[in-house]
C-alpha cells in the first residue's frame, strides 16, 4: 500500500541561506511550503511572499461589537426597561455607558483576537507529518528548513528536488504523510 508523501524537506545552515532559497521557493511559484526556523528571521516573511495577517481585522471587529454591546446594554436598561428617574439624570448617557463600554471592548478583543489567531493558524495541530523527519528537532536549535507540500499545483518530485538543490538546500528527504 503505498501513500502519497506528504512533500520534501531541505535544510539550510544559515538564515541568509534560508532567506536566500525562500525567494528562489517564492519565485518559482510554489504556494503551499514554509520554512522552519529556530527563531524569527527579520524579513523572512516577505522573502516567502506572505501578505499582512487578517487577525487585526478581527481584532477590530471584536472590539467595535463590544463597544456597541456595552452602549446598547446601558441603553436598554436605562433608558428603555427599567426607567428609573434619578435627581434629573438622563435616563441614557454615553458618559455613565462608556465604563462598561470600555470593558466589553477590551474582552471581546481578546475574545476575537484569540479565536482569529486559532482559526486562522489551523489550530489546535495535533499532528503533522514534518514531526517524523528524523533531524526537524534541530530546526528549533540551529537549522533552518524549507519544506514543499505535494499538494502544491507546481509540485513535480524531480523538478522540486532539484530546485532545492540549486538553492544549496542539504539533506533533502521526502516526508511520509
Amino acid at each position: 500500500m503505498s501513500t502519497q508523501p506528504y512533500g520534501l524537506i531541505a535544510m539550510y545552515d544559515t538564515p541568509a541561506a534560508a532567506m536566500h532559497a525562500a525567494e528562489q521557493v517564492r519565485d518559482a511559484g510554489y504556494k503551499f511550503w514554509d520554512v522552519i526556523s529556530p527563531f524569527p528571521v527579520h524579513g523572512m516573511d516577505r522573502a516567502m511572499g506572505m501578505r499582512r495577517s487578517r487577525v487585526p481585522r478581527i481584532s477590530i471587529c471584536g472590539g467595535l461589537l463590544g463597544f456597541t454591546t456595552g452602549m446598547s446594554l446601558i441603553w436598554w436598561t436605562g433608558g428603555y426597561n427599567y426607567k428609573l428617574l434619578v435627581g434629573g439624570k438622563p435616563f441614557f448617557s454615553p458618559l455613565f455607558a462608556f465604563p462598561v463600554s470600555y470593558e466589553l471592548t477590551i474582552l471581546f478583543t481578546a475574545f476575537a483576537t484569540i479565536i482569529g489567531m486559532f482559526v486562522l493558524n489551523g489550530l489546535p495541530m495535533h499532528y503533522h507529518p514534518v514531526m517524523k523527519h528524523p533531524t526537524i528537532h534541530r530546526g528549533s536549535d540551529d537549522a533552518f528548513f524549507i519544506v514543499i507540500e505535494t499538494r502544491d499545483p507546481r509540485f513535480n518530485a524531480a523538478n522540486t528536488r532539484s530546485l532545492l538543490e540549486k538553492t544549496g538546500g542539504k539533506e533533502i528527504a521526502e516526508l511520509e504523510s
